[in-house]
């Protein structure tokens, strides 16, 4: 009760868990393009139980802040000291990167595309992918947290309720982006960039968070816009001009 009456504790509070959902943007994107190579049916289950294991997998890791310490300790060096920290950062980031990879490889290829629907997966493969990226997306945002907030039961309960959040509007965004190929190309490349950004974090080289996100808002923006112009002009094309049916007979 007494960190309760503190207004400190609150705002720590709030701006944890704002950082938790800024960063738990490209989890959530994640989560959404994997269990698209799901039946429809299954695709829900599927992405509460990534959110679920990434609420939990933070909370773990807030209990073990010594462990989490101890990961930053230099192991070995290549040209500069590697730690255990730094190896989960570039081994996700390489992961990131080859995903994006393929799944932007089958979107060109049209893999997707046909009366047989989405490329299937099996429900196993896809929830042993979403743990793998949930580790070093927890092990990222849990690293910005410790330095931020110095009490662990207000780090749990902004997680919690960052998680919580994510839920309300995973299934909206995973809709729209399965339902537009051209925004889950952008997904894709915006993954990509923070493959790019782990890997470099990795080697002690960081990349401000806040310029990626700002390029992938601009972008989704931009792209808005020409989804709109798109449906403007099919609604208002003359027959007769591209793209639509002419009656021959007529």
């Amino acid at each position: 009760m007494e960190l309760l009456a503190q207004p400190e504790t609150w705002i720590a509070f709030l701006t944890l868990t704002a950082l938790e959902l800024v960063l738990g943007i490209d989890n959530v994107i994640f989560i959404s393009i994997l269990v698209d190579k799901l039946p429809r049916e299954r695709r829900e289950l599927a992405r509460r139980i990534g959110l679920f294991l990434a609420m939990f997998m933070r909370i773990a890791l807030l209990t073990l802040l010594a462990w989490l310490v101890g990961l930053t300790a230099p192991l070995f060096t290549i040209v500069q000291p590697i730690s255990g920290r730094d190896i989960i950062l570039i081994g996700g980031g390489l992961f990131l990167l080859w995903k994006s990879t393929r799944e932007i490889g089958s979107l060109l290829e049209g893999d997707e595309e046909g009366g047989s629907g989405p490329v299937r997966a099996t429900f196993t493969a896809i929830i042993l992918q979403i743990i793998v990226v949930d580790l070093v997306f927890s092990l990222d945002s849990i690293i910005t947290a410790v330095g931020m907030v110095q009490d662990v039961p207000v780090m749990i309960a902004a997680v919690v309720a960052s998680v919580i959040l994510m839920m309300l509007f995973a299934r909206f965004i995973g809709e729209f982006v399965s339902e537009h190929p051209t925004i889950k190309m952008l997904a894709l490349a915006f993954l990509m960039v923070v493959g790019v950004a782990l890997i470099a974090d990795g080697f002690e080289t960081h990349v401000p968070r806040g310029y990626i996100y700002f390029a992938m808002a601009f972008s989704v923006a931009v792209e808005m816009l020409n989804l709109r112009l798109r449906r403007n002009r099919a609604a208002v094309r003359p027959a007769g001009e591209p793209g639509q049916s002419v009656d021959r007979g007529a």
